[in-house]
């Protein structure tokens, strides 16, 4: 498998990403997922791509959020046929190197529950939120845990930020180096 920097001048690749994004966030990018990638490779981002033999497996993005510190993950996609192989984990730790060594001290991300996959989407959330986050369980393979085993935490949740109870959980994690 080959990480390496994705470029808006690949275009069978970004043609791939578009159909990629769109299949597997169809309630967030149908029809609009070649537009979506190619913000994601606007010059003021970082992403990589995962190939394998020619074959495109998935890719991830980022954007500036609290300058200089503070970068968003988005988005994150595999192909089905790749997952569990430790391609989204390598695409991860591709960006979080380059990211670390542009000063960043901070990555963060949104991943919603919008298929009630975690017990975050079950009552009101305005109710002893933090406590439910605590307890926060996962039904349904829920991509929570993937990014816990990547050492991002949980720093917060956006009730109702997708329907009701369907929220937007915010996980985030220290790429920086103390004293930096």
């Amino acid at each position: 498998m080959d990480i390496s920097p994705f470029s808006i001048h690949e275009i069978e690749y970004v043609k791939k990403a578009a159909r990629l994004l769109e299949s597997a966030f169809p309630d967030s990018y149908k029809g609009r997922g070649l537009d979506e990638v190619m913000e994601c490779l606007s010059e003021e981002r970082v992403a990589y791509k995962a190939t394998k033999d020619g074959e495109f497996l998935g890719f991830v993005s980022a954007l500036e959020a609290y300058k200089p510190y503070g970068w968003e993950l988005h988005p994150l996609v595999v192909a089905d046929n790749a997952r569990k192989m430790g391609v989204g984990k390598k695409l991860v730790e591709a960006l979080e190197k380059t990211l670390s060594e542009k000063g960043v001290l901070t990555i963060f991300l949104g991943t919603d529950d919008e298929r009630f996959a975690t017990s975050l989407s079950e009552g009101n959330l305005f109710e002893d939120l933090y406590a439910k986050m605590a307890r926060v369980r996962n039904y349904k393979e829920h991509p929570y845990e993937f990014y816990e085993k990547l050492g991002y935490q949980i720093v917060g949740v956006i009730p109702n930020a997708n329907g009701w109870n369907k929220p937007d959980i915010i996980m985030a994690k220290n790429i920086g180096k103390s004293g930096e």
